[in-house]
This record gives structure tokens, sequence and C-alpha cells, in this order.
């Protein structure tokens, strides 16, 4: 089974951006956390980082129709990537909606999640754990609905 991996806006300076907030872990560490993860469950990672939303919407359309579920950080479009959440619901995969801080404990402005409400789970505040956490639910409910 595939998953897709999607990273929005900036998530490819993860290591060299605000290390307090957002950790030591470059975004290839990660994938490779997550991808090493997924083939101990039976599943394929397919990875991609944009910082257009446009971009992350074609890579979307191109890809959901051969993937079975999606775990996605919007990054900064979490709070108004309209667009982006209507591929997302229009993909009809099931999404994991990432954050790697805790977008509820942050400026009030990060609070809103424009995706929560077509995501199966939002995960924030859990670090890179939380890529794992969302992959071990999504596969988990994948192969409990074959």
């Amino acid at each position: 089974m595939k998953i897709l991996l999607i990273h929005g806006p900036n998530l490819n300076m993860l290591g060299k951006r605000d290390r307090s907030i957002y950790g030591d872990q470059t975004l290839e560490e990660l994938e490779s956390m997550v991808v090493k993860r997924a083939r101990e469950l039976g599943a394929e990672i397919l990875a991609f980082q944009s910082n257009s939303e446009g971009t992350l919407i074609d890579f979307i359309q191109a890809e959901a129709p051969e993937a079975a579920g999606i775990i996605v950080n919007p990054g900064a479009l979490t709070h108004y990537g309209l667009s982006l959440r209507d591929a997302l619901e229009d993909s009809a995969l099931p999404v994991i909606e990432v954050h790697l801080s805790d977008i509820h404990a942050r400026e009030e402005w990060r609070r809103k999640s424009v995706i929560e409400s077509i995501a199966r789970k939002q995960i924030s505040g859990k670090g890179g754990q939380g890529y794992i956490d969302a992959l071990d639910i999504l596969v988990a409910e994948l192969k409990e609905s074959k």
C-alpha cells in the first residue's frame, strides 16, 4: 500500500529553522525514519515537499489515484490553504494531519486549521514521533478496512 507523505512550505528548512520549536531533525532524516517504519508495516512511502500550494495540489491529483492514504504537514497552509484542503478532500483518501510543534499552544493565528475538518486525525506537538504515530494509525485503519 502506498502512502503519500506531503510537506508544505518551509519544511525543507527543518534542521535549520527555529530548532527550539521544530527540533534538529532535517526533512531528509524525518522522511528516512518514516520510510523505515513503513517498510516494517509493509507499506510504501512517496514523499513530496513544496513551498507552493499549486505544486502540492498537482502532486495530490497526480498521485492520489494510486495511493491508499495521505499524511500531510501543511506548514503555514494549515491556516489558509483552502485549495489544498479541497484537493485532499477530493482525493477521497484517508488523511492524517501532522504538526511537529503543538499548534494549539502557539500564537492565536496558528491554532486554526482548515485541514482538520477533513482529516481523520490531527497529531500536533509530538515532533517526528507524530509522523510515526500517524503512519501506524493510518496503516492499521487501512488494513482493518480490507
